[in-house]
């Protein structure tokens, strides 16, 4: 489930609107019949209805079904990635998009850019990625929502995380600021900042720490419970005074989707958990360890201040919903990084390596990154500094460019049967044979 970009510049609007037919089925289908693809995309041409599902097909977009009892394709996350990306190209929210910057459980970020060159963040949720098999058993679209299908928990998580998003943003909380949301993608704004996870050593760990637990004490307040508050989830921004000259460390939150109501049936213990990582963290990274107990959920929210959580119920993303992507989240066991932070750092890095190897071996697998497109990270705040916005655009992959890169040669990589290695008498005697 790489995106890859390359070929959206060679779509016509047909392939466009068969597309868009394909995943207008897929509310109803699993399957979506080759029929209705043609009766929804409404194309005069009844061959240009086949040319079109040829081509999509031919670079994973849509895939065919093995073994199925009707002629019909699959919407695949490519198909879904094209379609959202096409979107916000349209909205002119997106003009570029650029090498992949994170990599999660469920989602994936991208550094992109703006008809403007303001630096972006896309993130992609792909809910089912790790636990594919049971997503692949509960595919019928119609049996129930708890066990509804991967396009529409991504949605319902991605339309989650902006809403809340919005919600903290208008009131002051350190979050990126959310730009657009389409399908299972949220455009945001680029925070110049590393991951907690990535720091190893900081001037003054209690005002980080003191500033992080006030963070949870004040969520609470406004009605939420972060419910994944950990040094993956925190981004670390040095800002200096001009007039001091002292650096500041300010942190920002990211990540949403685990997010709850101070409502819920489970809340003190999400916001213990929270409390807990951060505490955890800071004793074994830092050597830090607070001599004060708490915070307390139960003193948190004795004194209200607002309820974001009604808010964004009323703002579109309803308590169904809600009930709907954790129900979900809970089944497959998509419950957040907070109960693995006990992990080494090298563990950290090997689980990051080993992401791309979880991918499902399904038809809708698209094409990998070029070399010269892996994934950059950034590097800690003791190491070399960050890459700067002009480094960030020279390798965006521009939307608008014809793309005239040679396919790649397999010579070199063939092998020569032209002249046995061993002969037979050679390979029996190492093998211990008795000639």
């Amino acid at each position: 489930m790489k995106l890859n970009v390359k070929n959206i510049r060679y779509l016509g609007s047909d392939d466009w609107r068969v597309l868009t037919a394909t995943e207008q089925g897929s509310r109803n289908h699993e399957v979506v019949p080759t029929p209705l693809i043609a009766q929804l995309a409404s194309i005069r041409s009844g061959s240009g209805v086949n040319k079109c599902i040829s081509n999509l097909a031919k670079i994973n977009l849509i895939a065919k079904v093995k073994n199925a009892k009707y002629d019909g394709y699959r919407l695949t996350y490519g198909g879904l990635d094209y379609l959202a990306l096409h979107s916000h190209t349209k909205a002119s929210t997106i003009f570029s998009v650029g090498n992949q910057i994170g990599v999660g459980k469920e989602s994936d970020i991208f550094v992109c850019a703006a008809e403007t060159g303001r630096q972006l963040v896309l993130k992609i949720h792909r809910l089912g990625r790790i636990s594919f098999r049971t997503v692949k058993a509960n595919r019928d679209y119609l049996r129930n929502r708890s066990s509804a299908s991967w396009m529409y928990m991504s949605r319902l998580a991605a339309l989650k995380e902006f809403e809340f998003m919005k919600a903290l943003r208008n009131e002051g909380f350190p979050v990126p600021e959310p730009i657009a949301q389409n399908r299972h993608t949220v455009v945001m704004a680029l925070i110049d900042a590393f991951p907690m996870r990535q720091i190893s050593n900081v001037g003054d760990p209690a005002s980080l720490y003191a500033e992080l637990l006030s963070l949870i004490v004040r969520l609470a307040q406004y009605g939420l419970i972060h419910g994944d508050f950990n040094e993956f989830n925190i981004l670390v921004e040095e800002r200096e005074d001009k007039e001091t000259g002292d650096v500041a460390l300010i942190p920002t939150i990211i990540d949403f989707p685990q997010m709850v109501s101070i409502d819920h049936a489970n809340a003190e213990y999400y916001f213990d958990r929270d409390v807990a990582c951060i505490k955890r963290f800071f004793s074994r990274r830092f050597g830090f360890t607070s001599d004060e107990p708490g915070p307390f959920f139960k003193d948190s929210i004795k004194t209200l201040t607002k309820r974001l959580d009604v808010e964004v119920e009323a703002s579109g993303f309803s308590r169904k919903m809600a009930k709907e992507l954790a129900a979900y989240m809970k089944e497959h066991g998509v419950d957040g990084d907070a109960g693995e932070v006990e992990r080494d750092d090298e563990d950290e890095d090997e689980e990051d390596d080993e992401h791309d190897e979880e991918e499902p071996q399904e038809a809708d697998e698209v094409s990998t990154q070029p070399d010269d497109e892996a994934p950059s990270q950034k590097q800690p705040i003791s190491g070399q500094p960050a890459a700067t916005p002009a480094t960030l655009a020279s390798s965006l992959t521009i939307l608008d460019i014809r793309d005239t890169d040679p396919l790649p040669s397999l010579a070199e990589v063939k092998p020569d049967y032209s002249k046995p290695t061993i002969s037979t008498k050679a390979a029996k005697a190492k093998a211990g044979w008795a000639i």
